[in-house]
């Protein structure tokens, strides 16, 4: 009887390790094809020369933002629109504007934070911005959207 209860055990067990294996890959699928694609469409075009990241931003549009070095060896980005695959593709100089870790900074200023969650390039109505994630020390989600040329906030959602 112990045996049948021990078989039974390390069976769910097993099999609730293996569901849930399967549900993340499948639910990753389409973030991994958007920007697998978003990736070679860039490379392709010679928008940039080589790939560094990429991710998605969600905003009114849903975005994928792939960030390298173009011909000229310059760290670049290119910002293309998954709802209109036709749309124009935004390349932007990252030396032009605020830096990842300036954007940071600002997003994060007199706040105590206990962990950044991720930043993100992306397009909004003034234009290309950072979108910094963090965590407060009281565990609230802050999204804070840094414009990327002036480096003042535009806007801010705090204390989630």
């Amino acid at each position: 009887m112990k045996s049948w209860i021990k078989f039974f055990a390390i069976f769910f067990v097993m099999l609730a390790v293996v569901l849930t294996v399967l549900v993340t890959i499948k639910a990753y699928a389409p973030y991994h094809s958007a920007t697998q694609e978003a990736k070679d469409v860039v490379l392709k075009e010679r928008l940039l020369k080589t790939v560094d990241k990429s991710y998605v931003y969600n905003s009114t549009n849903h975005y994928v933002t792939v960030i390298g070095k173009n011909d000229k060896n310059q760290s670049t980005a290119v910002v293309l629109n998954q709802d209109q695959p036709k749309a124009k593709k935004e390349v932007i100089e990252l030396s032009k504007g605020v830096t990842e870790k300036e954007a940071i900074k600002i997003a994060t200023e007199g706040q105590k934070v206990k962990k950044v969650l991720h930043v993100h390039l992306g397009i909004e109505k003034p234009g290309p911005v950072w979108e910094v994630a963090f965590e407060n020390n009281r565990d609230e989600l802050n999204y804070v959207y840094v414009v990327f040329e002036t480096g003042q906030w535009w806007k801010k959602i705090t204390n989630l």
